[in-house]
């Protein structure tokens, strides 16, 4: 027994015509049923009961053709499999993410690859740009939405947007009637995003003032917490605000400053892991959706 034979099996179960079978299987009548006769002998049963006007399973065919239907459905399933293995799309993918990172829009992308490789395992880890850019030289990630700059030569950037940076508050703070030099200030650790810390110091600066930072925080969201609970000012990017809109703040646009920051995606430029190019096109299809929103 073939799987050939399955097939030509299963095809005449569900046309119960062996013309209409043959022609959906491109060959004759007479070799199907003479095929369909080999198979019969070799069981030793009875697997149609055939008339003139009419082909029937027995009650044989009809527990054959669900088993026969099994074993298929599970031939393509190892089919897929070894070729994912051979395409290096199963197995793990380790995504690296910035904290600001909108959950929303990385569920979606999930989804979506989840979809197109259903047996890749994708490991999530939030950490800093300066975490990302190290695990990513030495293979530990696959792939980092982080922050600009990002300097090495063994590393691929990819650009996604550019987004501004603004004052937030709670929002009952009136931000034309506040001195920013007493004012406390939340963001986060230096030494876990110094590039960011940095940004943050040269916005104020340019402002014409040095932010007092008295609370300091890996989390965007928990920066964001803080300050709806009225325990300082921040300078985040944009976006951010739009990741929590139940949280009471107020924001106050940097109109004549030219502060931004760049989300960019960051991959190693030897990788070969299948799965990255369609990753790096659906988060840059998301982020253009959710900045458009």
């Amino acid at each position: 027994m073939e799987i050939r034979h399955l097939i030509y099996f299963k095809t005449v179960a569900e046309e119960l015509h062996f013309g209409r079978a043959a022609e959906r299987l491109f060959m004759s009548q007479p070799p199907l049923s003479r095929q369909i006769k080999d198979l019969e002998d070799e069981l030793g049963v009875i697997l149609f009961f055939r008339t003139n006007k009419r082909v029937e399973l027995t009650e044989a065919g009809k527990y054959f053709l669900e088993e026969v239907l099994e074993i298929l459905q599970n031939i393509e399933h190892s089919k897929t499999i070894t070729k994912q293995i051979h395409n290096n799309i199963s197995g793990e993918f380790k995504l690296g993410y910035i904290s600001s990172t909108p959950k929303k829009m990385l569920a979606t992308v999930l989804k979506q690859i989840q979809q197109k490789f259903p047996y890749l395992r994708v490991s999530l880890f939030e950490t800093s740009t300066q975490k990302q850019k190290l695990a990513l030289e030495n293979g530990k990630l696959d792939l980092g939405i982080m922050r600009a700059p990002i300097y090495s030569n063994e590393l691929l950037t990819t650009p996604l947007f550019e987004d501004p940076m603004v004052i937030v508050g709670p929002s009952q703070v009136e931000f034309n009637a506040i001195n920013f030099f007493n004012e406390s200030f939340i963001s986060f650790n230096q030494k876990y995003a110094s590039e960011y810390h940095r940004l943050v110091i040269n916005t104020c600066n340019r402002m014409g003032f040095e932010p007092k930072i008295v609370h300091q925080s890996n989390s965007m969201s928990s920066i964001l917490e803080l300050v709806a609970q009225g325990l300082g000012l921040a300078v985040v990017p944009y976006s951010t605000i739009k990741q929590y809109p139940h949280l009471n703040l107020k924001i106050m646009k940097l109109e004549d400053m030219d502060s931004k920051t760049e989300v960019i995606l960051v991959s190693n430029i030897k990788s070969k892991n299948s799965a990255l190019g369609e990753f790096i096109a659906c988060i840059q299809k998301e982020y253009i959706d959710f900045n458009a929103s």
